[in-house]
């Protein structure tokens, strides 16, 4: 009897974490970015719960930054309406966002700017209503880079986005991961997909 119910147990929650649509986005541009490696792995655990996963870098969805006057003379730029959309048909999105100044990247904050405006130019909520977010963040200091995050929930909080409890912060990044990019911690790791599984169960 006991087994039959810790097999329906994993049936249940394998199917909680199945078809969700997930997006990883990195607040850092640079090539070699510790928040890249952090958030691909992220992205890793969420295809391994189920989900259904699109990775990428906004280096290649570069766009303006914002301006009112810009939007309303050429309205929403291309690469800011792909941006949207991917986070409209998102049910879990993860972000991993380095500190800059004990805030987010220009980048990471530009890129939700206009992800909360309307391609009509009106504030709009629907990249973030009802989608669960998962923030963490890498970086070489001891802190790892968990103001920023502070930045980062409220601003996502602000708009309608729900953020999960559960943050991941790597300090002493440097040397948190191995060649191959993957966290070398069992703890750091094991936190990492303790927390994508959960935001792929609460996901809506």
């Amino acid at each position: 009897m006991e087994k039959w119910i810790f097999v329906l147990l994993t049936f249940v929650s394998a199917n909680l974490c199945a078809e969700k649509n997930v997006l990883a986005i990195s607040g850092s541009t640079r090539n070699e970015s510790l928040n890249k490696k952090l958030v691909t792995e992220a992205a890793y655990w969420a295809s391994q719960s189920g989900g259904t996963v699109i990775e990428i870098d906004l280096k290649e969805y570069a766009m303006p930054f914002y301006d009112g006057d810009l939007e309303i003379s050429e309205g929403m730029p291309e690469k800011a309406q792909q941006l949207r959309a991917l986070m409209i048909q998102s049910d879990v999105i993860l972000i991993a966002s380095p500190e800059y100044n004990c805030s987010v990247s220009a980048v990471l904050k530009n890129a939700i700017d206009w992800a909360s405006r309307s391609e009509e130019g009106r504030s709009s909520r629907a990249a973030f209503k009802d989608k669960t977010f998962v923030i963490m963040s890498a970086s070489p200091g001891s802190g790892g880079g968990a103001r920023g995050l502070v930045h980062l929930k409220e601003i996502i909080k602000d708009i309608g986005g729900t953020v999960l409890q559960q943050q991941v912060v790597v300090p002493n990044a440097y040397r948190a991961f191995d060649q191959q990019g993957r966290l070398i911690d069992p703890t750091q790791k094991s936190m990492l997909q303790e927390a994508v599984h959960a935001a792929m169960k609460a996901a809506s």
